[in-house]
Formats: C-alpha cells, sequence, structure tokens
C-alpha cells in the first residue's frame, strides 16, 4: 500500500496569480530571441568559416618549421654517425644464467606448535554488560562465553572466544566479527 503524505494535504494551496499578456500590459514588444534568428545563424556561420580557414592555413604550412633545409653539398660524402657494431656480446651473464642451479635450503625442523590461542571481546565490570556483548557475539555467529575474573582491582566479567588451535583462525574470526561492527577483540595465547 503507498504510503501516503498527510503533511502535504494538510497545507492549503498557493493560489495561482493571474498572468497579464504582453499586450495587455501595454508591453507589446515581442521577446528579443523571437526576432532574430538570423543573428544566431551569421554567427554559427562566421564560426564554421574560421574553423575552415585555420584547418586549410594549417594545410599550407610547411612540416616541419624549426629546420630549414640541409643543403647537400656534392664533395663532401655523407657520413653515418653511429657507432659500429660489436662482434661479440659483451656480456657473458645471460649465457651463465641458462646452465645455472639454484640451490635453496630447506629447513626440514618442525615447529612446535604456539598452543591454543582466545579470542577476548570485552571485560566488563557488570555481568548485564557481558551478556549483552555476548548476545551480539552469537547474533554475528559465534559461540562465546562469560568468564568470571577476580584480580586485585575487583570483579571483571570477561567475553571469551575460543579455544583456537592457530592464530590465523583466531585472526580469521576477528575479522568477520569487525565486518559486523564488534571491534576491540583482542588474541591472546592460552597457557
Amino acid at each position: 500500500m503507498p504510503q501516503k503524505d498527510y503533511v502535504k494535504t494538510a497545507r492549503p494551496k498557493p493560489k495561482a496569480k493571474p498572468r497579464a499578456s504582453n499586450a495587455r500590459r501595454g508591453n507589446a514588444r515581442p521577446t528579443q530571441g523571437a526576432n532574430r534568428p538570423w543573428l544566431l545563424i551569421i554567427i554559427t556561420a562566421l564560426l564554421l568559416g574560421s574553423f575552415g580557414w585555420f584547418l586549410w592555413y594549417l594545410k599550407q604550412q610547411p612540416a616541419n618549421p624549426q629546420q630549414p633545409p640541409a643543403e647537400v653539398s656534392k664533395s663532401k660524402p655523407v657520413v653515418d654517425d653511429l657507432p659500429v657494431k660489436p662482434v661479440a656480446e659483451p656480456y657473458q651473464y645471460i649465457k651463465e644464467l641458462e646452465n645455472k642451479e639454484v640451490q635453496v635450503e630447506v629447513d626440514t625442523t618442525e615447529r612446535e606448535p604456539q598452543g591454543p590461542f582466545q579470542m577476548q571481546c570485552g571485560s566488563f565490570r557488570q555481568a548485564e554488560q557481558a551478556e549483552a556483548m555476548r548476545a551480539q557475539i552469537a547474533f554475528a555467529g559465534f559461540a562465546s562465553a562469560v568468564r568470571r575474573t577476580e584480580g586485585t582491582n575487583g570483579i571483571w566479567y570477561r567475553v571469551v572466544l575460543g579455544p583456537y588451535d592457530s592464530k590465523r583462525q583466531a585472526t580469521a574470526d576477528r575479522n568477520r566479527l569487525q565486518q559486523q561492527n564488534i571491534n576491540g577483540c583482542r588474541i591472546w595465547n592460552w597457557t
């Protein structure tokens, strides 16, 4: 159903003022643009003519006016100013690179896993605020938990996700949370 604009309909419409024609007001002169189409035709013809003359003028000009034509004397032979082409290639690295093998050292030692990671998205003094953040994260499609911790400066309620096997997985989830406008999540090593 289309919406109706009740504000616009409640306003009274302004009355249209009757327009007096030019003849009734005593101003019998017609508008200036209506009786002078010949002026526009003359200006257009002048512009086209001047453009045509400009093109003709450019065609009549010599190709390279800066350099005077060189006079060829019959007594002097024309000398080529180019250097002599070398017989052999001076660079040897092209041939060396064709037959070169590159040795790469492979590190076969296995890395120790850095341990599980967890992501903390908030730390609050009140449990209600932590539950609200947990609900936001649940609407984004992730499971989180609220953990109560006691420290030297009181009780905190932390909203955490995880554990993750790798930091790459945690970073991918943090990026998806940032797309849902949930910012401020930090990744910690959970050991």
